[in-house]
């Protein structure tokens, strides 16, 4: 009696098992969905491809999954920090006059020294 509870604990420890993977292979989709994500499917036949891949890809899903939010698109930003083009235009100006200054502290720092000449004859 006890050989066939035992091969009934294990069965139902074996199959809980398997559908417990199963499960946690479906995290990453389950939050595309909730957020509405536009690679949803992509995301889902990956957890599947993670499955049989040892799990490799399923911390890249959860962070692909995580990344996008309907509110606010991709990213962690909250879509408030809206640079103009003229603030662009303005630190691009900015960084190339860095620029200039610092190839020109570098061409003179290896320019060649001129040489002593030897007076020998």
């Amino acid at each position: 009696m006890l050989d066939y509870f035992a091969l009934g604990v294990l069965i139902f420890v074996g199959i809980v098992l398997f559908y417990g993977i199963i499960v946690l292979h479906d995290i990453p989709y389950e939050i595309a969905v909730h957020r509405n994500h536009p690679h949803q499917d992509a995301i889902h036949a990956a957890g599947w491809v993670s499955l049989f891949t040892l799990h490799a890809l399923w911390p890249f899903l959860w962070i692909w999954a995580m990344l996008y939010r309907e509110d606010r698109g991709w990213g962690f930003t909250n879509g408030t920090a809206q640079v103009s083009g003229a603030e662009l235009q303005q630190q691009l100006a900015d960084l190339q006059r860095r620029l200039e200054v610092l190839e020109g502290q570098r061409l003179t720092s290896q320019a060649p020294s001129p040489q002593p000449k030897d007076e020998e004859a």
